[in-house]
């Protein structure tokens, strides 16, 4: 089976390497439990094993990372990223979105099943490789090099631009890219923060001041900001923030869509343990000022007891300090 090389950040921010579609690497997972999977696919734990035999499925499924790819779909989740924009896209509030995905890197998509398809399953690229099946789909002169498919969400909302969209959508991992592609293209650009697990404090404040919409993903420093924002919630699992008032109309928006309603302040069922991103021995500056290091309390406590439960300075409660990157 022909496919190439292409590496994630997926389940639990494990890394993963798929080559010519066989799983030939897996990481060990940064948490142990996820809502989503665990409402999708029953997984209870994440282990190796598990996010082997999930990646071995997909490839199965619908050709993931393969010439054997599906590339157009419908909703896979009620309520995603992907369903947002797509949505968006129906409805004419965007004109374009660009995104990540396997076989084509960054691209320009148009078509609401398309985006669906190509980044429904998918989360956490990282490198790919070119898939014929995908480019014939997107169209090469949609994609920044159909020979190399890099990963650039600042040149790809150049090549939207290009194209004379008005109004687009950006997907971004990158705090720094927000603030450029903000700079750039002010309000005809809806930014949306995703892959958001190894943010720091400064990259979550600067998230905040640029995109339109977030996504939790399982870090405690993105939640720890939203609650300093005054931004529309939606979910109890994996969060998304409406963070401006054309992200907080997009994200209503879908809501209503399916009958569903803002978070409302109730029980959550989140990641664990949340990822606290920042070495506290190496913290840079941005950090230092926007997110007060944990307060260490003067009882003697094991850090190294997962049961272990200390407070931040952001008042959110930290299952181990282990996990404070």
């Amino acid at each position: 089976m022909s496919g190439g090389r292409h590496v994630y950040e997926t389940l639990g921010m494990t890394r993963v390497v798929i080559q010519d579609g066989k799983v030939v690497e897996v990481g060990d997972p940064e948490i142990e439990f996820c809502p989503l999977f665990k409402k999708l696919c029953g997984i209870e734990s994440l282990s190796k094993e598990k996010v082997r035999e999930n990646i071995e499925f997909r490839i199965r499924d619908f050709g993931f990372c393969t010439e054997d790819r599906v590339v157009r779909a419908p909703d896979y989740v009620t309520f995603g990223v992907s369903e947002i924009l797509s949505t968006a896209l129906e409805r004419g509030d965007i004109d374009a979105a660009v995104i990540a995905a396997d076989g084509c890197g960054t691209a320009v998509v148009t078509e609401p099943a398309l985006l669906q398809g190509l980044c429904g399953r998918i989360s956490g690229l990282v490198e790919t490789s070119p898939l014929q099946v995908v480019l014939d789909a997107v169209g090469r002169d949609n994609v920044l090099d159909p020979e190399e498919v890099p990963l650039d969400m600042v040149r790809g909302a150049e090549l939207a631009d290009s194209k004379g969209y008005g109004r687009f959508a950006v997907t971004v991992a990158n705090p720094d890219d927000a603030e450029i592609i903000r700079a750039r293209y002010g309000d005809r650009a809806l930014i949306v923060g995703v892959h958001t697990s190894h943010v720091t404090c400064g990259g979550a404040s600067k998230l905040f001041d640029n995109c339109d919409m977030i996504t939790a993903c399982a870090s405690g420093r993105v939640r720890a900001e939203a609650e300093k924002r005054g931004v529309l919630v939606a979910g109890n699992k994996i969060q998304i923030y409406g963070v401006t008032d054309f992200g907080r109309r997009l994200v209503l928006q879908k809501l209503e869509s399916i009958g569903k309603a803002p978070y409302d302040g109730g029980p959550k069922d989140e990641p664990r343990p949340l990822i606290f991103w920042g070495d506290r021995s190496g913290v840079s500056l941005l950090d230092r000022r926007f997110c007060p290091l944990p307060r260490i309390p003067s009882m003697p406590v094991d850090i190294s007891d997962p049961a272990s439960s200390m407070s931040l300075s952001t008042g959110i409660s930290l299952p181990s300090l282990t996990h404070v990157r």
